[in-house]
Protein backbone atom coordinates (compact mmCIF):
# COMPACT_ATOMS: atom_id res chain seq x y z
CA UNK A 1 0.00 0.00 0.00
CA UNK A 2 1.28 3.45 -0.85
CA UNK A 3 2.03 5.97 1.86
CA UNK A 4 -0.40 8.87 2.21
CA UNK A 5 0.56 11.82 0.08
CA UNK A 6 -1.16 14.12 2.55
CA UNK A 7 -3.11 13.65 5.76
CA UNK A 8 -6.72 13.60 4.53
CA UNK A 9 -8.27 14.64 7.89
CA UNK A 10 -7.45 18.37 7.66
CA UNK A 11 -8.99 18.41 4.17
CA UNK A 12 -12.14 16.74 5.50
CA UNK A 13 -12.32 19.28 8.34
CA UNK A 14 -11.96 22.11 5.81
CA UNK A 15 -14.71 20.69 3.57
CA UNK A 16 -17.09 20.35 6.52
CA UNK A 17 -16.31 23.90 7.62
CA UNK A 18 -16.84 25.28 4.11
CA UNK A 19 -20.13 23.38 3.77
CA UNK A 20 -21.37 24.89 7.03
CA UNK A 21 -24.04 22.30 7.81
CA UNK A 22 -27.00 24.58 7.11
CA UNK A 23 -28.17 23.08 3.82
CA UNK A 24 -28.26 19.74 2.07
CA UNK A 25 -24.89 18.54 0.77
CA UNK A 26 -24.17 18.08 -2.95
CA UNK A 27 -21.48 15.86 -4.52
CA UNK A 28 -20.39 15.95 -8.16
CA UNK A 29 -19.69 12.55 -9.72
CA UNK A 30 -17.76 12.21 -12.98
CA UNK A 31 -16.47 8.60 -12.86
CA UNK A 32 -17.39 5.62 -10.70
CA UNK A 33 -19.52 7.76 -8.38
CA UNK A 34 -22.02 7.90 -11.25
CA UNK A 35 -22.44 4.13 -11.47
CA UNK A 36 -21.45 3.09 -7.93
CA UNK A 37 -22.10 5.93 -5.48
CA UNK A 38 -22.30 3.66 -2.40
CA UNK A 39 -24.37 6.21 -0.50
CA UNK A 40 -28.05 7.09 -0.28
CA UNK A 41 -29.14 10.32 -1.89
CA UNK A 42 -32.38 12.26 -2.06
CA UNK A 43 -31.91 13.50 -5.62
CA UNK A 44 -29.66 13.01 -8.63
CA UNK A 45 -29.37 15.44 -11.54
CA UNK A 46 -27.26 15.70 -14.66
CA UNK A 47 -24.73 18.49 -14.25
CA UNK A 48 -21.94 20.30 -16.03
CA UNK A 49 -18.91 21.99 -14.51
CA UNK A 50 -16.85 24.53 -16.42
CA UNK A 51 -13.10 24.81 -16.06
CA UNK A 52 -12.57 21.09 -15.41
CA UNK A 53 -12.56 17.89 -17.48
CA UNK A 54 -12.66 14.14 -16.84
CA UNK A 55 -9.37 12.39 -17.69
CA UNK A 56 -8.16 8.81 -17.25
CA UNK A 57 -4.83 10.10 -15.94
CA UNK A 58 -4.60 9.06 -12.31
CA UNK A 59 -2.49 6.10 -11.19
CA UNK A 60 -4.34 3.48 -9.13
CA UNK A 61 -2.08 1.21 -7.10
CA UNK A 62 -4.82 -0.46 -5.04
CA UNK A 63 -8.32 -0.29 -6.55
CA UNK A 64 -7.54 -0.83 -10.25
CA UNK A 65 -3.89 -1.82 -10.17
CA UNK A 66 -0.99 -2.64 -7.89
CA UNK A 67 2.25 -0.97 -6.87
CA UNK A 68 4.07 -3.24 -9.32
CA UNK A 69 1.51 -2.78 -12.13
CA UNK A 70 -0.45 0.46 -11.62
CA UNK A 71 -3.83 0.89 -13.19
CA UNK A 72 -5.79 4.00 -14.05
CA UNK A 73 -8.78 5.85 -12.63
CA UNK A 74 -10.35 9.18 -13.50
CA UNK A 75 -9.30 12.52 -12.16
CA UNK A 76 -10.97 15.87 -12.70
CA UNK A 77 -8.28 18.07 -14.26
CA UNK A 78 -8.37 21.80 -14.83
CA UNK A 79 -9.44 23.05 -18.24
CA UNK A 80 -12.45 22.45 -20.47
CA UNK A 81 -15.76 21.26 -19.11
CA UNK A 82 -17.23 18.04 -17.77
CA UNK A 83 -20.69 16.54 -17.72
CA UNK A 84 -21.55 14.22 -14.86
CA UNK A 85 -24.12 13.88 -12.10
CA UNK A 86 -24.74 15.72 -8.85
CA UNK A 87 -26.17 13.95 -5.84
CA UNK A 88 -28.11 15.72 -3.08
CA UNK A 89 -27.59 14.27 0.38
CA UNK A 90 -29.99 15.46 3.08
CA UNK A 91 -28.33 17.66 5.69
CA UNK A 92 -29.13 15.17 8.48
CA UNK A 93 -27.22 12.40 6.65
CA UNK A 94 -24.40 14.51 5.27
CA UNK A 95 -21.70 14.03 7.92
CA UNK A 96 -22.10 10.25 8.00
CA UNK A 97 -22.17 10.07 4.20
CA UNK A 98 -19.19 12.39 3.88
CA UNK A 99 -17.20 10.24 6.32
CA UNK A 100 -17.85 7.12 4.24
CA UNK A 101 -17.15 8.97 1.02
CA UNK A 102 -13.84 10.16 2.46
CA UNK A 103 -12.79 6.60 3.28
CA UNK A 104 -13.49 5.63 -0.31
CA UNK A 105 -12.07 8.62 -2.20
CA UNK A 106 -9.46 10.10 0.14
CA UNK A 107 -7.65 7.34 2.08
CA UNK A 108 -4.28 8.63 0.86
CA UNK A 109 -5.27 12.25 0.34
CA UNK A 110 -4.48 12.23 -3.39
CA UNK A 111 -7.41 14.33 -4.58
CA UNK A 112 -7.87 18.05 -4.07
CA UNK A 113 -11.46 18.31 -2.84
CA UNK A 114 -13.06 21.56 -3.90
CA UNK A 115 -16.46 23.18 -4.25
CA UNK A 116 -17.52 23.68 -7.85
CA UNK A 117 -20.48 25.48 -9.36
CA UNK A 118 -22.54 22.91 -11.24
CA UNK A 119 -25.10 23.81 -13.88
CA UNK A 120 -28.15 21.51 -13.71
CA UNK A 121 -31.61 21.51 -15.32
CA UNK A 122 -33.06 22.38 -11.89
CA UNK A 123 -30.71 25.33 -11.32
CA UNK A 124 -27.11 25.76 -10.28
CA UNK A 125 -25.78 23.99 -7.20
CA UNK A 126 -22.47 24.15 -5.34
CA UNK A 127 -21.11 20.61 -5.09
CA UNK A 128 -18.03 18.92 -3.70
CA UNK A 129 -15.80 17.46 -6.40
CA UNK A 130 -12.62 15.42 -6.16
CA UNK A 131 -10.13 17.16 -8.45
CA UNK A 132 -6.59 16.14 -9.35
CA UNK A 133 -3.58 18.43 -9.47
CA UNK A 134 -1.08 17.99 -12.26
CA UNK A 135 1.55 18.28 -9.51
CA UNK A 136 0.20 15.16 -7.77
CA UNK A 137 2.50 12.11 -7.80
CA UNK A 138 -0.56 10.16 -8.94
CA UNK A 139 -1.02 12.27 -12.09
CA UNK A 140 0.17 10.20 -15.04
CA UNK A 141 1.05 13.02 -17.40
CA UNK A 142 0.71 12.16 -21.08
CA UNK A 143 0.60 8.45 -21.84
CA UNK A 144 1.20 6.89 -25.25
CA UNK A 145 -1.41 4.75 -26.94
CA UNK A 146 0.85 1.74 -26.40
CA UNK A 147 0.99 2.46 -22.66
CA UNK A 148 -2.81 2.70 -22.43
CA UNK A 149 -3.09 -0.62 -24.27
CA UNK A 150 -0.62 -2.25 -21.88
CA UNK A 151 -2.48 -0.94 -18.81
CA UNK A 152 -5.86 -2.03 -20.17
CA UNK A 153 -4.45 -5.48 -20.95
CA UNK A 154 -2.84 -6.12 -17.57
CA UNK A 155 -3.72 -3.77 -14.68
CA UNK A 156 -6.06 -5.14 -12.03
CA UNK A 157 -6.66 -4.29 -8.39
CA UNK A 158 -9.03 -5.04 -5.54
CA UNK A 159 -12.07 -3.71 -7.46
CA UNK A 160 -11.16 -5.23 -10.83
CA UNK A 161 -9.40 -4.11 -13.97
CA UNK A 162 -8.74 -0.63 -15.30
CA UNK A 163 -10.41 -1.70 -18.54
CA UNK A 164 -13.63 -2.73 -16.77
CA UNK A 165 -13.62 0.53 -14.80
CA UNK A 166 -13.25 2.62 -17.95
CA UNK A 167 -15.85 0.55 -19.82
CA UNK A 168 -18.41 0.72 -16.99
CA UNK A 169 -17.95 4.47 -16.81
CA UNK A 170 -18.50 4.88 -20.56
CA UNK A 171 -21.62 2.70 -20.48
CA UNK A 172 -23.09 4.71 -17.60
CA UNK A 173 -22.24 8.01 -19.24
CA UNK A 174 -23.98 6.86 -22.41
CA UNK A 175 -27.00 5.74 -20.36
CA UNK A 176 -27.31 9.34 -19.18
CA UNK A 177 -26.75 10.73 -22.72
CA UNK A 178 -23.30 12.04 -21.78
CA UNK A 179 -20.81 11.77 -24.63
CA UNK A 180 -17.13 11.44 -23.80
CA UNK A 181 -15.22 11.19 -27.08
CA UNK A 182 -11.80 10.92 -25.39
CA UNK A 183 -12.88 7.92 -23.30
CA UNK A 184 -14.56 6.23 -26.25
CA UNK A 185 -11.33 6.64 -28.25
CA UNK A 186 -9.24 5.10 -25.44
CA UNK A 187 -11.55 2.11 -25.24
CA UNK A 188 -11.31 1.63 -29.00
CA UNK A 189 -7.53 1.41 -28.53
CA UNK A 190 -8.02 -1.38 -26.01
CA UNK A 191 -10.41 -3.28 -28.29
CA UNK A 192 -7.98 -3.02 -31.21
CA UNK A 193 -5.62 -5.28 -29.24
CA UNK A 194 -8.22 -7.96 -28.56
Amino acid sequence: MTKPVRDPQPMLDRVIDEWGGHDDFWVFGYGSLIWRPEFDFAERRPARVHGWHRALKMWSRVNRGTVENPGLVFGLLSGGSCRGMVFRIPRADALDTLGRLWLREMPTGVYDPRWLDCVTPGGNVRALAFTLSRRSPNFTGDLTEARYRQIFASATGRYGTSLDYAHQTLVELQRHAIHDAALARLLRLARSDL
